[in-house]
């Protein structure tokens, strides 16, 4: 069963999803699926390649940036700021419970300048806690002021 969360205009994250997940994406006119997961996290887990066909096969496009619970980069960051301002449309990223792609989501929305504390009340909205980069989030935020 879906469980698309939306985090902005354009941006939703959702849990693990699978081949019928991405069908309901496509008829819900998601343009790009960005699977934030590295693959054999979990045995039960579809593989990325599963997902991206699936994606491809309903005329989407997609993207791996995946995350680990080590963290994250600044080239992860970058790639997913990229990749969002890059989609011709709505956008659906994922992981195993929604929340990476989330924090995720909210450092490449601070980085590009958008207030933190506009990002991380989208995010809490959605059901998500960005509280443990909240510090980074405001640095991005105020070195885009800069810009």
């Amino acid at each position: 069963m879906s469980d698309f969360r939306k985090l902005s205009e354009r941006v939703w994250a959702s849990p693990q999803i699978d081949e019928r997940d991405v069908a309901e994406a496509s008829r819900q006119g998601f343009a790009l699926i960005i699977n934030n997961r590295p693959d054999g996290e979990a045995d039960d887990q579809p593989a990325g390649e599963v997902i991206e066909r699936a994606a491809r096969e309903a005329g989407l496009d997609y993207c791996a940036i995946p995350i680990t619970h080590a963290g994250f980069s600044r080239s992860q960051v970058e790639e997913m700021a990229s990749a969002l301002e890059s989609a011709s449309g709505p956008v659906l990223a994922y992981c195993r419970s929604g929340t990476r792609s989330t924090l995720l989501w909210a450092l490449a929305r601070s980085r590009s300048g958008d207030p933190a504390h506009e990002v991380a009340e989208a995010a809490h909205a959605a059901g998500y806690d960005v509280s443990s980069i909240r510090a980074v989030m405001d640095m991005f935020s105020s070195a885009s002021d800069g810009r």
